[in-house]
């Protein structure tokens, strides 16, 4: 009898437990954004500077409705960077993974392609709160002082609107070519923040846009941060637009999404 055949052989241990795969993937993808100078600083920097700027420079005159200016202008500022981190960062990176070859090698792995998936948008959350802690901290230097309801209402509201951004970057991400992804995220984060009902409400928009930045994931995000802080409500309205984005998204989105 040979020596080989009592020899010991290897044991592998296989494929991990799919929530730890899933959980190493969340920490994965939030590392990249976080670590990513230039996404770093579209989600985390730019929103404090956007604060700081419309609640200090006087020259951008607005009506607040008797609010002070940090009330009035953090909601949108939060609703803003939910957008840049789950829609515009997403799409991007998203894009280019699948351009290079990433999302198609990781969805043969044992992680799976829905296992990618929930990791890129609990990735998407855990930076987001990152963001939120940061511009939070800022607006609380400035004045601002949430009362406990409006902020267990705004973590509902940017739950809904996560899905809505997100569900729209992968459907950008898996149609589009990389390239063309980088102008239209970008193009579409500056329109939405500037028509898009975001960081001023809707009624202020002149116009017809009045009644279309209702309509949008972006109005619906920014009507339903300002009133969970300014009113301690949540717009039925806000949640309805929100859900049938996501759920019209989504769809599009898993019948057209290319992995190569």
């Amino acid at each position: 009898m040979s020596t080989d055949e009592h020899a010991p052989r290897a044991v592998h241990a296989g494929a991990a437990p799919a929530r730890r795969r899933v959980v190493a993937q969340t920490r994965f993808e939030a590392r990249a954004i976080l670590r990513n100078g230039e996404q770093l600083l579209v989600t985390v920097v730019v929103p404090v500077l956007a604060l700081v700027g419309l609640v200090k420079v006087e020259a951008f005159d607005v009506d607040t409705a008797g609010l002070s200016r940090i009330d009035f202008f953090t909601p949108g500022v939060l609703a803003l960077a939910v957008m840049t981190t789950s829609f515009t960062s997403q799409a991007i990176a998203s894009a280019f993974d699948r351009r290079n070859g990433v999302l198609r090698l990781h969805s043969t792995t044992p992680l799976g392609r829905r296992g990618l998936l929930t990791g890129k948008v609990l990735g998407v959350l855990v930076v987001e709160v990152v963001q939120i802690v940061v511009i939070g901290v800022a607006a609380f230097a400035l004045g601002w002082r949430p009362d406990a309801r409006g902020v267990l209402l705004s973590v509902v509201a940017v739950v809904l609107g996560t899905a809505a951004f997100t569900s729209l970057a992968l459907l950008v991400a898996g149609t589009l070519r990389a390239e063309a992804v980088l102008a239209v995220a970008n193009l579409a984060l500056l329109l939405l923040a500037v028509a898009g009902g975001v960081l001023v409400p809707a009624d202020r928009l002149p116009g017809p846009m009045q009644h279309i930045a209702l309509l949008l994931p972006s109005g619906a995000l920014g009507e339903a941060m300002r009133a969970a802080f300014q009113t301690g409500t949540l717009p039925p309205w806000s949640v309805v637009v929100l859900v049938a984005w996501t759920a019209a998204l989504g769809w599009g989105a898993a019948r057209l999404f290319r992995w190569h």
